[in-house]
């Protein structure tokens, strides 16, 4: 017999829940200068505790092929790597309408 999610209550293979939850996630993706005019991709709004930022944030540097971080439930990215960033969580399954780019 098939594992049974405890949350939505269907079989694991059928179960739903990661994409609920990256539908109910709204990123913001902004550019901060910092010192000396560096400039820091951030992205917030994903929720910690469902993804691991780590992971999430060496997909996003090795595609940016840019250096970074993920720390205080953020990711920073060195550079202005803003619309690649949206494009690429769309294409991880994050809802375009969920992403705001500033």
């Amino acid at each position: 017999m098939a594992e049974i999610c405890p949350v939505c209550g269907l079989p694991k293979d059928l179960c739903v829940c990661g994409e609920m939850e990256k539908e109910q996630q709204r990123i913001r993706i902004r550019l901060e200068v910092r010192k000396w005019g560096k400039t820091m991709t951030v992205i917030d709004g994903i929720d910690s505790k469902k993804m691991k930022l780590s992971k999430l944030a060496a997909k996003l540097k090795s595609k940016c092929a840019c250096g970074g971080t993920a720390k205080n439930q953020k990711i920073l990215l060195q550079g202005d790597h803003r619309e690649a960033v949206r494009e690429i969580l769309i294409e991880l399954g994050f809802p375009a309408e969920n992403i705001e780019v500033q």
